[in-house]
């Protein structure tokens, strides 16, 4: 059995997961196989690109009633960027339904404050301490993290919100439900912090 599957559809920076997983010591395997996905302990799914590319990507490679299957079994899945965004019900940017493992949708930023659009570059967090992703973040004088997005989760209930950060708005960075985890930010980009966070999700108990 795989201890962590990154999920390859075709959209997102599959290789850069795969190297920081292996500088924090964790071996991981990158592919759309039907049978290795079904049988991994932790799933990650990324993602770079548009949001109904993602969803019709997905639908082709027969992966979306999988990883519904593997959420509604318990197994932990992190989405990162567009991945995140997938977990939602539906998305401003497509037409598609999305995954629906967390309830919200997805919506654009405005430039109605002069905001330059995507939000791009480094950006702090105000952490939910219970959320497994952030334990031992407390030992950290600020928490921050290295964005790229146009798009953000709005996730229905305020339990759902693991994180928040501010462009113009607060907007949830990352969310929380159960099993299921979406991260806006890039952690492969995101150097300690990113390190940390990737380490406390390879240590969730699966």
């Amino acid at each position: 059995m795989e201890d962590v599957v990154i999920i390859d559809y075709g959209m997102g920076n599959l290789g850069s997961i795969s190297n920081i997983l292996k500088k924090i010591g964790y071996s991981s395997t990158i592919t759309n196989d039907l049978q290795i996905i079904n049988n991994a302990k932790k799933l990650i799914l990324p993602g770079v690109g548009k949001f109904d590319k993602a969803i019709s990507n997905l639908e082709s490679l027969h992966l979306i009633d999988l990883i519904r299957s593997k959420s509604s079994r318990g197994t932990p899945i992190l989405g990162i960027c567009l991945g995140m965004q997938l977990l939602a019900k539906s998305s401003e940017e497509g037409v598609l339904p999305g995954l629906g493992l967390i309830d919200g949708r997805v919506l654009k930023f405005s430039n109605d404050d002069d905001l330059k659009v995507p939000h791009m570059g480094w950006n702090l967090l105000k952490y939910n301490s219970n959320c497994p992703l952030y334990l031992n973040f407390d030992i950290l004088k600020e928490v921050k993290f290295y964005f790229v997005h146009s798009y953000y989760f709005e996730a229905e209930n305020p339990m759902y919100i693991a994180s928040e950060s501010n462009y113009g708005i607060s907007f949830s960075s990352s969310v929380w439900k159960d099993n299921v985890y979406g991260v806006q930010f890039h952690p492969e980009k995101s150097h300690k912090f990113g390190m940390m966070l990737l380490k406390n999700f390879m240590n969730i108990p699966c």
